[in-house]
């Protein structure tokens, strides 16, 4: 697999090697051992994966911007299997040079590409495709009580969501997240938020 570097350090796309012929395709989605030495060499730390999840969205769907509070903060490695999705990471580390900032990156079923979240940084899609299924895996165990999240239509954010947001399809939860100027970020730059991998 390739490692694509993003304009904020640990927000990584990850592209598999495809193996095509007349029947059709092959790749590895996830080997935990490459995984460990391409990724946790560049981040300094393993990422052990316990937990992985699916949805399935139709068009203008949008969810996010979601994270877990400590001790229950995830890092997210996500991919979609069918159609195609915006995937957004936004920084929310305080004392972060790049906070509030995001990076952007389509995922669709052709191009295969993985997107990696690490902790600190809250996370959501918007689906550009009729239908779409989306998978990801997570370092940490889902905690319902540790649930968080800044608005996914917050426009100072500067995100591009390639739809007409006043039509984006959201639950309820998300419409009721705060704005990034009224949010008070559970993290910090200056901390561990690996403390398990130490």
């Amino acid at each position: 697999m390739d490692i694509i570097e993003t304009s904020i350090p640990g927000l990584l796309i990850i592209e598999p090697r495809v193996f095509n012929d007349a029947r059709g395709y092959f790749f590895e989605s996830f080997s935990q051992r490459e995984f460990d030495e391409k990724v946790g060499n560049l981040l300094g730390h393993t990422i052990n994966f316990v937990q992985d999840n699916e949805s399935k969205s139709s068009y203008g769907v949008m969810r996010g911007l979601h994270f877990q509070r400590p001790p229950f903060t995830q890092s997210k490695l996500v991919r979609c299997v069918k159609g195609s999705v915006l995937d957004v990471a936004v920084d929310i580390r305080k004392g972060s040079p790049t906070y509030g900032q995001h990076v952007a990156v389509e995922l669709t079923e052709e191009n295969h590409r993985q997107f990696f979240v690490p902790r600190g940084f809250a996370h959501g899609f918007v689906v550009l495709s009729e239908t779409a299924i989306f998978q990801y895996k997570c370092d940490n165990f889902y905690a319902p009580q540790a649930d968080g999240g800044i608005s996914i239509l917050d426009d100072s954010l500067g995100i591009d969501w390639r739809i007409d947001a006043g039509k984006a399809i959201l639950s309820e939860k998300d419409t009721k997240h705060e704005m990034l100027k009224d949010f008070d970020s559970p993290f910090s730059i200056d901390e561990n938020l690996y403390p398990e991998y130490e």
